[in-house]
Protein backbone atom coordinates (compact mmCIF):
# COMPACT_ATOMS: atom_id res chain seq x y z
CA UNK A 1 0.00 0.00 0.00
CA UNK A 2 1.07 3.36 -0.57
CA UNK A 3 1.64 6.31 1.50
CA UNK A 4 -0.80 8.37 -0.33
CA UNK A 5 -3.33 5.10 0.28
CA UNK A 6 -2.02 4.98 4.13
CA UNK A 7 -3.04 8.92 4.56
CA UNK A 8 -6.40 8.56 2.65
CA UNK A 9 -7.17 5.86 5.20
CA UNK A 10 -6.33 7.90 8.25
CA UNK A 11 -8.22 11.08 7.26
CA UNK A 12 -11.26 10.33 8.17
CA UNK A 13 -10.71 9.15 12.03
CA UNK A 14 -8.05 11.96 12.04
CA UNK A 15 -10.84 14.29 11.73
CA UNK A 16 -12.60 12.39 14.18
CA UNK A 17 -10.16 12.51 16.87
CA UNK A 18 -9.34 16.19 16.19
CA UNK A 19 -12.44 17.42 17.36
CA UNK A 20 -13.23 15.23 19.96
CA UNK A 21 -9.85 15.68 21.40
CA UNK A 22 -9.66 19.33 21.07
CA UNK A 23 -13.73 20.14 21.92
CA UNK A 24 -12.14 18.96 25.44
CA UNK A 25 -9.59 20.89 25.61
CA UNK A 26 -10.76 24.02 24.40
CA UNK A 27 -13.58 23.56 26.78
CA UNK A 28 -10.98 23.93 29.87
CA UNK A 29 -8.79 26.26 27.97
CA UNK A 30 -11.15 28.74 25.54
CA UNK A 31 -14.96 27.73 26.45
CA UNK A 32 -15.76 30.75 24.64
CA UNK A 33 -14.33 29.44 21.60
CA UNK A 34 -16.15 26.10 21.90
CA UNK A 35 -19.68 27.44 22.95
CA UNK A 36 -19.13 29.47 19.45
CA UNK A 37 -18.27 25.75 17.81
CA UNK A 38 -21.28 24.19 19.88
CA UNK A 39 -23.83 26.55 18.57
CA UNK A 40 -22.74 26.68 14.89
CA UNK A 41 -22.38 22.58 15.21
CA UNK A 42 -26.44 22.38 17.10
CA UNK A 43 -27.53 24.80 14.56
CA UNK A 44 -25.98 22.84 11.76
CA UNK A 45 -27.63 20.23 13.41
CA UNK A 46 -31.31 21.71 13.61
CA UNK A 47 -31.08 22.24 9.52
CA UNK A 48 -30.26 18.85 8.72
CA UNK A 49 -32.76 17.48 10.73
CA UNK A 50 -35.35 19.64 9.32
CA UNK A 51 -33.86 19.50 5.48
CA UNK A 52 -34.33 15.70 6.01
CA UNK A 53 -37.47 15.44 7.06
CA UNK A 54 -39.40 16.43 3.98
CA UNK A 55 -37.70 13.99 2.26
CA UNK A 56 -38.36 10.90 4.72
CA UNK A 57 -41.64 12.09 4.69
CA UNK A 58 -41.90 12.14 0.88
CA UNK A 59 -40.59 8.51 1.09
CA UNK A 60 -42.87 7.00 3.51
CA UNK A 61 -45.74 8.08 1.16
CA UNK A 62 -44.14 6.65 -1.84
CA UNK A 63 -43.97 3.16 0.16
CA UNK A 64 -47.36 3.53 1.09
CA UNK A 65 -48.70 4.12 -2.32
CA UNK A 66 -46.26 1.44 -3.99
CA UNK A 67 -47.84 -1.55 -1.58
CA UNK A 68 -50.76 -1.08 -2.93
CA UNK A 69 -49.81 -1.54 -6.34
CA UNK A 70 -50.54 -4.41 -8.54
CA UNK A 71 -46.82 -4.98 -9.75
CA UNK A 72 -47.23 -7.99 -11.47
CA UNK A 73 -49.71 -6.77 -13.66
CA UNK A 74 -48.24 -3.55 -14.82
CA UNK A 75 -44.46 -5.77 -15.30
CA UNK A 76 -46.25 -8.40 -17.39
CA UNK A 77 -47.95 -5.44 -19.59
CA UNK A 78 -44.76 -3.92 -20.52
CA UNK A 79 -42.49 -4.72 -23.74
CA UNK A 80 -39.19 -7.44 -22.87
CA UNK A 81 -40.90 -8.56 -20.14
CA UNK A 82 -40.68 -12.26 -21.32
CA UNK A 83 -37.23 -11.88 -21.59
CA UNK A 84 -36.28 -11.05 -18.03
CA UNK A 85 -35.13 -13.22 -15.47
CA UNK A 86 -34.01 -13.20 -11.73
CA UNK A 87 -30.54 -14.32 -10.30
CA UNK A 88 -31.12 -14.07 -6.52
CA UNK A 89 -27.72 -14.89 -3.99
CA UNK A 90 -28.10 -16.54 -0.97
CA UNK A 91 -24.62 -16.24 0.57
CA UNK A 92 -25.22 -18.35 4.08
CA UNK A 93 -22.76 -19.24 6.85
CA UNK A 94 -23.60 -21.44 10.16
CA UNK A 95 -27.58 -20.12 9.89
CA UNK A 96 -29.93 -22.82 10.76
CA UNK A 97 -31.87 -25.09 8.38
CA UNK A 98 -35.29 -23.33 10.39
CA UNK A 99 -33.94 -19.56 8.76
CA UNK A 100 -32.88 -20.97 5.19
CA UNK A 101 -36.07 -22.70 4.83
CA UNK A 102 -38.31 -19.83 5.94
CA UNK A 103 -36.18 -17.49 3.09
CA UNK A 104 -37.00 -20.35 0.90
CA UNK A 105 -40.59 -20.49 1.37
CA UNK A 106 -40.50 -16.47 1.17
CA UNK A 107 -39.73 -16.63 -2.32
CA UNK A 108 -42.61 -18.67 -3.65
CA UNK A 109 -44.90 -16.14 -2.27
CA UNK A 110 -43.20 -13.77 -4.86
CA UNK A 111 -46.16 -12.95 -7.61
CA UNK A 112 -43.34 -13.28 -10.24
CA UNK A 113 -43.87 -17.00 -11.31
CA UNK A 114 -40.79 -18.78 -9.67
CA UNK A 115 -39.41 -21.19 -12.82
CA UNK A 116 -38.32 -17.09 -14.11
CA UNK A 117 -36.15 -17.32 -11.11
CA UNK A 118 -32.96 -18.68 -9.98
CA UNK A 119 -31.46 -19.09 -6.83
CA UNK A 120 -27.87 -19.75 -5.67
CA UNK A 121 -27.33 -21.02 -2.34
CA UNK A 122 -23.93 -19.92 -1.12
CA UNK A 123 -22.35 -21.56 1.29
CA UNK A 124 -18.34 -21.59 2.84
CA UNK A 125 -16.19 -24.41 3.14
CA UNK A 126 -15.63 -23.31 7.00
CA UNK A 127 -19.30 -24.55 7.36
CA UNK A 128 -19.21 -27.45 5.12
CA UNK A 129 -21.05 -30.23 7.28
CA UNK A 130 -23.62 -28.02 8.57
CA UNK A 131 -24.54 -26.37 4.88
CA UNK A 132 -24.01 -29.59 3.17
CA UNK A 133 -27.31 -30.99 4.90
CA UNK A 134 -28.83 -27.46 4.37
CA UNK A 135 -28.47 -27.99 0.85
CA UNK A 136 -29.38 -31.67 0.42
CA UNK A 137 -32.66 -30.28 1.98
CA UNK A 138 -32.93 -26.83 -0.26
CA UNK A 139 -32.99 -29.27 -3.10
CA UNK A 140 -34.93 -31.61 -2.00
CA UNK A 141 -37.38 -29.34 -1.13
CA UNK A 142 -37.38 -26.86 -3.55
CA UNK A 143 -35.41 -27.94 -5.82
CA UNK A 144 -37.89 -28.28 -9.11
CA UNK A 145 -39.97 -25.17 -8.16
CA UNK A 146 -37.02 -22.68 -9.40
CA UNK A 147 -35.59 -22.13 -12.83
CA UNK A 148 -32.23 -23.28 -11.30
CA UNK A 149 -31.51 -24.20 -7.60
CA UNK A 150 -27.54 -23.90 -7.57
CA UNK A 151 -25.21 -24.16 -4.26
CA UNK A 152 -21.73 -23.24 -3.74
CA UNK A 153 -19.14 -23.47 -1.37
CA UNK A 154 -16.53 -21.20 -1.51
CA UNK A 155 -13.13 -22.87 -0.07
CA UNK A 156 -11.44 -21.08 2.64
CA UNK A 157 -7.89 -19.48 2.60
CA UNK A 158 -7.91 -18.37 -0.87
CA UNK A 159 -5.12 -15.85 -1.71
CA UNK A 160 -6.16 -11.81 -1.60
CA UNK A 161 -9.51 -12.03 0.00
CA UNK A 162 -10.92 -12.09 3.91
CA UNK A 163 -13.38 -13.96 4.85
CA UNK A 164 -16.71 -12.63 4.37
CA UNK A 165 -19.74 -12.12 2.69
CA UNK A 166 -18.09 -10.16 -0.29
CA UNK A 167 -15.53 -13.07 -1.11
CA UNK A 168 -17.81 -15.25 -1.10
CA UNK A 169 -20.25 -13.15 -3.18
CA UNK A 170 -17.28 -13.65 -5.75
CA UNK A 171 -16.88 -16.75 -5.47
CA UNK A 172 -20.35 -17.96 -6.63
CA UNK A 173 -21.19 -15.28 -8.77
CA UNK A 174 -18.22 -17.07 -10.68
CA UNK A 175 -19.74 -20.43 -10.41
CA UNK A 176 -22.88 -19.06 -11.89
CA UNK A 177 -21.43 -17.84 -15.13
CA UNK A 178 -21.95 -21.44 -16.94
CA UNK A 179 -25.05 -21.81 -15.62
CA UNK A 180 -26.65 -18.88 -17.02
CA UNK A 181 -24.65 -19.07 -20.32
CA UNK A 182 -26.26 -22.68 -20.51
CA UNK A 183 -29.81 -21.11 -20.18
CA UNK A 184 -29.10 -18.54 -22.63
CA UNK A 185 -30.05 -15.73 -20.69
CA UNK A 186 -28.36 -12.53 -21.85
CA UNK A 187 -26.58 -10.44 -19.55
CA UNK A 188 -28.93 -7.23 -20.11
CA UNK A 189 -31.94 -9.56 -19.38
CA UNK A 190 -31.07 -10.83 -16.15
CA UNK A 191 -31.29 -8.86 -12.90
CA UNK A 192 -29.25 -9.85 -9.80
CA UNK A 193 -30.64 -9.61 -6.21
CA UNK A 194 -28.05 -9.87 -3.28
CA UNK A 195 -29.97 -10.66 -0.45
CA UNK A 196 -29.07 -11.32 3.42
CA UNK A 197 -30.09 -15.71 4.55
CA UNK A 198 -32.81 -14.07 6.42
CA UNK A 199 -34.31 -11.58 3.49
CA UNK A 200 -37.90 -11.86 3.00
CA UNK A 201 -38.67 -9.91 0.07
CA UNK A 202 -42.23 -8.18 -0.71
CA UNK A 203 -44.37 -10.03 -2.59
CA UNK A 204 -44.49 -7.58 -5.50
CA UNK A 205 -40.14 -6.78 -5.09
CA UNK A 206 -39.32 -8.98 -8.31
CA UNK A 207 -42.36 -7.49 -10.22
CA UNK A 208 -41.48 -3.57 -9.25
CA UNK A 209 -37.61 -4.55 -9.55
CA UNK A 210 -38.80 -6.16 -13.35
CA UNK A 211 -41.55 -2.86 -13.82
CA UNK A 212 -38.44 -0.50 -13.02
CA UNK A 213 -35.79 -2.09 -14.67
CA UNK A 214 -37.76 -2.14 -18.12
CA UNK A 215 -38.61 1.63 -18.15
CA UNK A 216 -35.92 3.46 -17.04
CA UNK A 217 -32.79 4.61 -19.01
CA UNK A 218 -30.29 2.58 -19.47
CA UNK A 219 -31.31 -0.22 -16.94
CA UNK A 220 -27.50 -1.69 -17.00
CA UNK A 221 -25.66 1.22 -15.71
CA UNK A 222 -28.06 1.36 -12.42
CA UNK A 223 -28.30 -0.36 -8.66
CA UNK A 224 -31.60 -0.91 -7.50
CA UNK A 225 -32.80 -0.08 -3.69
CA UNK A 226 -35.71 -1.79 -1.47
CA UNK A 227 -36.43 -0.26 1.59
CA UNK A 228 -34.70 -2.04 4.47
CA UNK A 229 -37.33 -3.35 7.12
CA UNK A 230 -36.08 -5.29 10.03
CA UNK A 231 -39.42 -6.93 10.85
CA UNK A 232 -38.71 -10.38 10.81
CA UNK A 233 -38.64 -10.40 14.76
CA UNK A 234 -39.10 -6.97 15.72
CA UNK A 235 -41.54 -8.16 18.62
CA UNK A 236 -39.08 -9.86 20.53
CA UNK A 237 -35.98 -7.66 19.65
CA UNK A 238 -34.24 -5.26 22.24
CA UNK A 239 -35.71 -1.75 22.63
CA UNK A 240 -32.54 -0.66 21.83
CA UNK A 241 -31.96 -2.71 18.77
CA UNK A 242 -35.55 -1.93 17.74
CA UNK A 243 -34.84 2.10 17.65
CA UNK A 244 -31.03 1.75 15.65
CA UNK A 245 -32.93 -0.46 13.03
CA UNK A 246 -36.00 1.87 12.83
CA UNK A 247 -33.08 4.83 12.57
CA UNK A 248 -31.42 2.76 9.40
CA UNK A 249 -34.86 2.07 7.98
CA UNK A 250 -35.46 5.60 8.24
CA UNK A 251 -32.00 7.24 7.17
CA UNK A 252 -32.13 5.10 3.95
CA UNK A 253 -35.74 6.36 2.76
CA UNK A 254 -34.07 9.64 2.95
CA UNK A 255 -31.64 8.93 0.57
CA UNK A 256 -34.20 6.88 -1.66
CA UNK A 257 -35.96 10.34 -1.79
CA UNK A 258 -33.39 12.07 -3.56
CA UNK A 259 -31.01 9.59 -4.76
CA UNK A 260 -28.90 11.47 -7.11
CA UNK A 261 -25.67 10.13 -4.69
CA UNK A 262 -27.11 7.46 -2.99
CA UNK A 263 -24.98 3.95 -3.12
CA UNK A 264 -26.75 0.98 -1.97
CA UNK A 265 -27.33 -0.83 1.78
CA UNK A 266 -27.41 -4.28 2.52
CA UNK A 267 -30.14 -6.29 -0.02
CA UNK A 268 -30.52 -4.58 -2.85
CA UNK A 269 -30.20 -5.51 -6.82
CA UNK A 270 -28.27 -4.97 -10.18
CA UNK A 271 -27.55 -6.10 -13.21
CA UNK A 272 -25.97 -9.26 -14.47
CA UNK A 273 -24.10 -7.09 -16.97
CA UNK A 274 -22.53 -5.07 -14.88
CA UNK A 275 -21.38 -7.62 -12.52
CA UNK A 276 -19.43 -9.08 -15.47
CA UNK A 277 -17.63 -5.62 -16.28
CA UNK A 278 -16.55 -5.08 -12.94
CA UNK A 279 -15.22 -8.56 -12.54
CA UNK A 280 -17.94 -9.13 -9.59
CA UNK A 281 -17.87 -8.43 -5.81
CA UNK A 282 -13.96 -7.61 -3.99
CA UNK A 283 -12.70 -9.97 -2.31
CA UNK A 284 -10.82 -8.26 0.38
CA UNK A 285 -13.57 -5.48 2.02
CA UNK A 286 -16.15 -5.91 4.82
CA UNK A 287 -18.95 -3.06 2.91
CA UNK A 288 -19.33 -5.54 -0.27
CA UNK A 289 -22.74 -3.68 -0.46
CA UNK A 290 -21.86 -0.40 -0.99
CA UNK A 291 -18.69 -0.91 -2.61
CA UNK A 292 -20.05 -2.95 -5.76
CA UNK A 293 -22.08 0.45 -6.21
CA UNK A 294 -18.61 2.28 -6.50
CA UNK A 295 -16.88 -0.92 -8.60
CA UNK A 296 -19.36 0.11 -11.25
CA UNK A 297 -19.06 4.02 -10.47
CA UNK A 298 -16.11 3.95 -10.86
CA UNK A 299 -16.05 1.51 -14.09
CA UNK A 300 -18.06 3.33 -15.51
CA UNK A 301 -16.67 6.96 -15.19
CA UNK A 302 -19.15 7.99 -12.96
CA UNK A 303 -22.34 7.15 -15.15
CA UNK A 304 -23.55 4.93 -12.71
CA UNK A 305 -26.61 5.59 -10.11
CA UNK A 306 -29.28 3.90 -7.68
CA UNK A 307 -32.66 3.44 -8.75
CA UNK A 308 -34.82 3.36 -5.65
CA UNK A 309 -37.99 0.65 -5.06
CA UNK A 310 -40.11 1.64 -2.74
CA UNK A 311 -41.24 -1.34 -1.75
CA UNK A 312 -40.29 -3.22 1.48
CA UNK A 313 -37.45 -6.32 2.05
CA UNK A 314 -37.78 -7.59 5.54
CA UNK A 315 -34.08 -9.02 7.25
CA UNK A 316 -33.74 -10.00 11.22
CA UNK A 317 -32.49 -7.73 13.94
CA UNK A 318 -29.56 -8.72 15.72
CA UNK A 319 -30.65 -10.68 18.58
CA UNK A 320 -28.92 -13.17 21.33
CA UNK A 321 -29.78 -15.61 23.97
CA UNK A 322 -29.66 -13.15 26.66
CA UNK A 323 -30.79 -8.87 26.21
CA UNK A 324 -26.77 -8.17 26.86
CA UNK A 325 -25.94 -10.28 24.30
CA UNK A 326 -28.10 -8.16 21.44
CA UNK A 327 -27.42 -5.30 22.77
CA UNK A 328 -23.62 -6.75 22.51
CA UNK A 329 -24.94 -7.69 18.57
CA UNK A 330 -26.17 -4.93 17.86
CA UNK A 331 -22.79 -2.81 18.99
CA UNK A 332 -20.59 -5.62 16.58
CA UNK A 333 -23.31 -4.80 13.85
CA UNK A 334 -22.97 -1.14 13.75
CA UNK A 335 -19.60 -1.44 13.90
CA UNK A 336 -19.54 -3.54 10.99
CA UNK A 337 -21.94 -0.39 8.65
CA UNK A 338 -19.86 2.30 10.44
CA UNK A 339 -16.47 0.28 8.57
CA UNK A 340 -18.11 1.51 5.65
CA UNK A 341 -15.31 4.40 6.20
CA UNK A 342 -13.17 1.77 3.78
CA UNK A 343 -15.17 3.52 0.95
CA UNK A 344 -13.74 6.68 1.77
CA UNK A 345 -9.72 5.32 0.75
CA UNK A 346 -11.31 3.18 -2.47
CA UNK A 347 -12.70 6.60 -3.81
CA UNK A 348 -9.81 9.01 -2.95
CA UNK A 349 -7.81 6.66 -4.77
CA UNK A 350 -9.65 5.86 -8.13
CA UNK A 351 -11.54 8.98 -8.39
CA UNK A 352 -7.73 11.14 -8.36
CA UNK A 353 -6.89 8.44 -11.37
CA UNK A 354 -9.98 8.53 -13.13
CA UNK A 355 -9.84 11.78 -15.75
CA UNK A 356 -13.15 10.57 -17.33
CA UNK A 357 -15.32 11.00 -14.29
CA UNK A 358 -16.71 14.53 -13.71
CA UNK A 359 -15.29 16.79 -11.32
CA UNK A 360 -18.83 17.38 -9.38
CA UNK A 361 -19.41 13.40 -9.55
CA UNK A 362 -16.47 13.40 -7.61
CA UNK A 363 -16.42 15.87 -5.26
CA UNK A 364 -20.01 14.99 -4.12
CA UNK A 365 -19.55 11.63 -3.36
CA UNK A 366 -16.09 12.80 -1.35
CA UNK A 367 -18.34 14.59 0.44
CA UNK A 368 -20.90 12.63 1.09
CA UNK A 369 -18.65 9.79 2.32
CA UNK A 370 -16.91 11.77 4.82
CA UNK A 371 -19.10 14.38 6.33
CA UNK A 372 -21.58 11.18 6.88
CA UNK A 373 -18.85 9.34 8.85
CA UNK A 374 -17.61 12.55 10.34
CA UNK A 375 -21.02 13.30 11.80
CA UNK A 376 -22.26 9.85 12.33
CA UNK A 377 -19.45 9.42 14.93
CA UNK A 378 -19.18 13.17 16.73
CA UNK A 379 -22.58 14.32 16.20
CA UNK A 380 -24.18 12.53 19.22
CA UNK A 381 -21.03 12.98 21.74
CA UNK A 382 -20.96 17.18 20.62
CA UNK A 383 -24.78 17.11 21.09
CA UNK A 384 -24.91 14.85 24.31
CA UNK A 385 -21.85 15.31 26.34
CA UNK A 386 -19.13 17.56 24.92
CA UNK A 387 -21.66 20.36 24.25
CA UNK A 388 -22.17 20.76 27.69
CA UNK A 389 -18.59 20.09 28.87
CA UNK A 390 -17.98 23.92 28.64
CA UNK A 391 -20.37 25.08 30.56
CA UNK A 392 -19.30 22.14 33.72
CA UNK A 393 -14.95 22.82 33.64
CA UNK A 394 -14.64 26.56 32.56
CA UNK A 395 -13.04 28.97 34.54
CA UNK A 396 -15.06 31.04 36.83
CA UNK A 397 -13.68 34.23 34.54
CA UNK A 398 -15.55 33.10 31.82
CA UNK A 399 -18.77 32.60 33.57
CA UNK A 400 -19.98 35.95 33.91
CA UNK A 401 -19.88 36.92 30.28
CA UNK A 402 -23.41 36.71 28.27
CA UNK A 403 -23.02 34.09 26.18
CA UNK A 404 -21.90 31.83 28.98
CA UNK A 405 -25.03 32.14 31.07
CA UNK A 406 -27.33 32.42 27.48
CA UNK A 407 -25.99 30.02 25.33
CA UNK A 408 -27.57 26.95 27.79
CA UNK A 409 -31.17 28.29 26.70
CA UNK A 410 -30.38 28.83 23.15
CA UNK A 411 -29.30 25.15 23.06
CA UNK A 412 -31.95 23.73 24.46
CA UNK A 413 -34.13 25.28 21.96
CA UNK A 414 -32.10 24.71 18.85
CA UNK A 415 -32.28 20.39 20.38
CA UNK A 416 -36.28 20.78 21.06
CA UNK A 417 -36.82 22.18 18.05
CA UNK A 418 -35.08 19.36 16.57
CA UNK A 419 -36.84 16.61 18.66
CA UNK A 420 -39.33 17.21 15.73
CA UNK A 421 -37.22 14.26 14.19
CA UNK A 422 -37.92 12.22 16.91
CA UNK A 423 -41.59 12.58 16.73
CA UNK A 424 -41.90 12.25 13.04
CA UNK A 425 -39.98 9.03 13.31
CA UNK A 426 -42.16 7.88 16.32
CA UNK A 427 -45.41 8.48 14.23
CA UNK A 428 -44.00 6.75 10.62
CA UNK A 429 -42.90 3.91 12.84
CA UNK A 430 -46.06 3.03 13.73
CA UNK A 431 -47.29 2.50 10.29
CA UNK A 432 -44.18 0.20 9.36
CA UNK A 433 -45.10 -2.16 12.44
CA UNK A 434 -45.33 -6.14 11.74
CA UNK A 435 -48.60 -7.75 12.62
CA UNK A 436 -48.21 -8.45 16.38
CA UNK A 437 -48.20 -11.96 17.43
CA UNK A 438 -50.71 -13.45 19.77
CA UNK A 439 -48.09 -13.81 21.70
CA UNK A 440 -46.97 -10.23 22.33
CA UNK A 441 -49.45 -7.99 25.15
CA UNK A 442 -50.76 -4.29 24.34
CA UNK A 443 -48.22 -3.30 27.08
CA UNK A 444 -45.40 -4.54 24.57
CA UNK A 445 -46.78 -2.95 21.97
CA UNK A 446 -47.19 0.25 23.32
CA UNK A 447 -43.53 -0.48 24.24
CA UNK A 448 -42.70 -0.92 20.56
CA UNK A 449 -44.83 1.81 19.09
CA UNK A 450 -43.82 4.74 21.77
CA UNK A 451 -41.92 4.23 25.04
CA UNK A 452 -38.75 2.96 22.83
CA UNK A 453 -38.23 6.49 21.75
CA UNK A 454 -37.29 7.82 25.48
CA UNK A 455 -34.00 5.46 24.96
CA UNK A 456 -33.00 7.65 21.61
CA UNK A 457 -30.36 9.74 23.74
CA UNK A 458 -28.55 6.51 25.42
CA UNK A 459 -28.67 4.82 21.51
CA UNK A 460 -27.69 7.89 19.52
CA UNK A 461 -24.61 7.70 21.83
CA UNK A 462 -23.73 3.91 22.61
CA UNK A 463 -25.31 2.94 19.31
CA UNK A 464 -24.38 5.55 17.17
CA UNK A 465 -21.29 7.48 17.82
CA UNK A 466 -19.08 5.08 19.91
CA UNK A 467 -19.49 2.06 16.78
CA UNK A 468 -18.11 4.73 14.63
CA UNK A 469 -15.23 5.85 16.50
CA UNK A 470 -14.38 2.54 17.15
CA UNK A 471 -14.61 1.46 13.23
CA UNK A 472 -12.95 4.98 11.97
CA UNK A 473 -10.10 4.89 14.59
CA UNK A 474 -9.34 0.86 13.55
CA UNK A 475 -9.27 2.29 9.98
CA UNK A 476 -6.85 5.22 11.02
CA UNK A 477 -4.70 2.82 12.46
CA UNK A 478 -4.89 0.22 10.30
CA UNK A 479 -2.60 -3.33 10.62
CA UNK A 480 -3.94 -5.67 13.19
CA UNK A 481 -6.59 -3.07 14.72
CA UNK A 482 -8.74 -3.53 10.50
CA UNK A 483 -12.29 -4.96 11.07
CA UNK A 484 -12.85 -8.47 9.65
CA UNK A 485 -16.82 -9.31 8.79
CA UNK A 486 -18.51 -10.14 11.42
CA UNK A 487 -21.76 -12.13 11.33
CA UNK A 488 -24.24 -10.72 12.78
CA UNK A 489 -25.82 -13.04 15.88
CA UNK A 490 -29.29 -13.62 14.50
CA UNK A 491 -31.76 -15.70 16.71
CA UNK A 492 -35.37 -16.71 14.73
CA UNK A 493 -38.21 -16.96 17.53
CA UNK A 494 -41.13 -18.65 16.86
CA UNK A 495 -44.65 -17.64 18.64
Amino acid sequence: MSNRNRIYEMIPGALVWITLVGSVVLSFLEPLWMIYFVIVFDVYWLLRVLYYLPYLVMAWWRYRVAIRVDWQAKASSLTGYERIRHLVFLPTFREDLQVVRETFRHLLTSTTPADRIIVCLAGEARDAERFTTIAAAMQQEFGSQFLRLQTTVHPSDLPDEIPGKGSNLNWAARQMVPVVESLNISPDDLIVSSFDIDTQAHPHYFACLTATYLTVPDPARASYQPVALYNNNLWESAAPVRVAMFGTTFWLMTEMARPEMMMTFSSHSMSWRMLLDVGFWQKDIVSEDSRIFLQALVHYHGDYRVEPIALPVSMDSVSGERYADSLAALYKQLRRWAWGVENFGYMAEHFGKDKAMPLRVKAAYLWKQIEGSYTWATAPLLITLLGQLPFWVAPDRFRSFALFQNTPFTLQWIMRLALIGVFVSAGLALTLLPPRPAHVSRWQTWMVAIFQWLLLPVTFVLFGSIPAVDAQTRYMLGGRFRLGFNVSAKRKITS
